[in-house]
């Protein structure tokens, strides 16, 4: 890439009319007046280049979300239901998405283990998954888990003080079942246990959906009584009045930029929220939980420049670096720097304006969005569907038989999908 204006996400801020030199899927040199034998040169004058976005909570490219029969389903696994045909994973990477945490769904206080994601459009599901990933599994509170959303009463806990006490059961079971193993004691093998046994010792992350300041305080003390610490909470839509509590604890957030109120514990939620906990150290991402959201979290990040006095770059952050921190994969990815991987989007504007588009979006140095491309792409389908519907016609006149035509529709999977 030749004279673009480098976000980097990191300390050097933004680079002015810098050159970017990708070679074997990594990033091998960051300067001005770059030159490589047989490199493909990208002339990016006026032009943006960033990082790959990261989505640190989605629900897209999955076949189920939740397996909500009890109220711990520790044992599942997001990575057997990827599903590297959904049309999400497009359009997120014409959004400048590269990376995403797939997450179980929130109708469990203990859900299943997450899937980290590259966006690799055309690849099978296994090649989506990130090599040596780290290990993640999603939480959840409030009105999901008591199932006060769809009248069921079936199944404990009902109450958020059920809630607490379900943590505090299977956690108790975990240290003591890991403490057999440890001591060399005869045990019974239990797959859900390992996975909590994993969460005590520090060895798998807590991505927790959460809403209510209380509920929040109370997950952290129970964290604290088994001598661990939760990773993220994501949504945090309370997260401002607890961000002292947090930052103490050492727990990150992940939010969104400005919804509220569209469910009763949302309502004293804030646009400023993100900025507010940043100001105390917390480590904060926007998310989107969304597959029309992820397609824009630039413009999400973006919103924290009007709501919280955020500069660019910070707000930049919050869809780059900041998740890449919280899902432990800032190594490899999340900025612009010599020897991470190539996950690169150039943009035809500033990324934080609404008029930016991406033109191309890299995973690993490889292309796998490009706008141009695109746009011939959709001129061929157009193409290709008159000639059909003129061969539909033809047959219809000679009197052949017909039938009516059937849509096909892709549920859009969230939260709270059953």
């Amino acid at each position: 890439f030749k004279d673009a204006t480098v976000w980097t996400s990191e300390e050097e801020g933004i680079l002015v009319h810098t050159d970017v030199l990708i070679k074997n899927g990594k990033i091998a040199k960051i300067g001005k007046n770059l030159w490589a034998a047989g490199a493909t040169i990208v002339n990016a004058t006026g032009k943006h280049l960033t990082a790959g976005i990261i989505d640190e909570h989605t629900h897209i490219a999955a076949l189920s979300i939740n397996e909500s029969g009890q109220n711990s389903s520790a044992e599942v696994k997001m990575e057997d239901v990827v599903d590297p045909e959904h049309i999400g994973i497009y359009r997120n990477l014409a959004g400048g998405v590269t990376s995403a945490q797939l997450l179980h769904g929130s109708a469990n206080p203990i859900g299943g283990q997450s899937a980290i994601l590259k966006l690799k459009w055309g690849a099978n599901a296994d090649e989506l998954i990130y090599k040596n990933s780290p290990k993640f599994i999603k939480f959840a509170l409030g009105e999901n888990v008591k199932q006060s959303n769809w009248n069921s009463y079936s199944r404990f806990p009902q109450t958020r003080m059920g809630v607490e006490q379900t943590f505090i059961n299977y956690f108790q079971r975990a240290k003591e079942y890991d403490l057999k193993k440890k001591n060399g004691e005869e045990y019974r093998h239990d797959e859900e246990l390992e996975t909590l046994a994993e969460i005590i010792n520090g060895e798998r992350f807590i991505s927790c959906h959460s809403y209510v300041q209380s509920e929040i305080n109370m997950l952290m003390k129970v964290a604290e009584k088994f001598d661990f610490k939760i990773n993220t909470f994501t949504h945090i839509l309370e997260g401002y009045k607890v961000a002292d509590k947090m930052a103490a604890h050492g727990v990150g957030a992940s939010t969104f930029s400005d919804w509220w109120a569209y469910k009763y514990e949302v309502n004293d939620a804030i646009p400023y929220n993100a900025a507010i906990m940043q100001s105390q150290g917390i480590t904060v991402a926007i998310n989107s939980d969304d597959a029309e959201m992820s397609r824009r979290l630039n413009q999400e990040a973006a919103k924290t420049v009007k709501y919280g006095g955020m500069t660019e770059l910070e707000a930049w952050k919050m869809v780059t670096i900041n998740p890449a921190k919280l899902l432990h994969i800032d190594e490899r990815v999340g900025s612009i720097k010599e020897g991470k991987d190539a996950d690169l989007v150039l943009w035809s504007a500033n990324p934080l304006s609404v008029y930016a588009k991406a033109e191309k979006t890299l995973i690993d140095g490889a292309v796998y969005f490009d706008l141009e491309k695109d746009k011939q792409q959709r001129e061929a389908i157009k193409k290709e569907k008159a000639l059909l519907i003129n061969l539909m016609l033809q047959e219809k006149d000679k009197g052949s038989p017909t039938q009516e035509p059937k849509k096909k529709d892709q549920e859009q999977l969230h939260c709270d999908s059953l």
